[in-house]
């Protein structure tokens, strides 16, 4: 009963986070303000959820994969993250401007 409510504590959190990530998507005019709303959906959101899903995980099994999940997406995103801001920051003459340099 206790892993019920815990797993269900992280889903609704990752449900949360990533509900307002996806409102920062939509609200957001700048890539790189949409680029960071949507780094927290992919780090903090699918985290809680993935630990939510290994509470209600049955065998070890389920647990091992999930935790290799959580390990790929940890690595992938930041470098993702960096080659969508690299991109931007080398493409836009104008990147100075929209982040307050002179």
């Amino acid at each position: 009963m206790i892993r019920l409510i815990l797993a269900s504590i992280f889903l609704l959190s990752g449900i949360f986070c990533v509900a307002v990530s996806v409102l920062g998507l939509f609200r957001f005019n700048y890539v790189l303000n949409r680029m960071h709303a949507a780094s927290i959906a992919d780090t903090l959101g699918l985290f809680l959820s993935v630990i939510g899903l290994m509470l209600l995980a049955e065998n070890c099994f389920h647990l091992i994969r999930l935790g290799l999940a959580i390990i790929f997406l940890w690595m992938a995103s930041p470098v993702c993250s960096h080659l969508i801001a690299r991109t931007e920051v080398l493409t836009n003459e104008k990147v100075n401007e929209r982040i307050g340099r002179k």
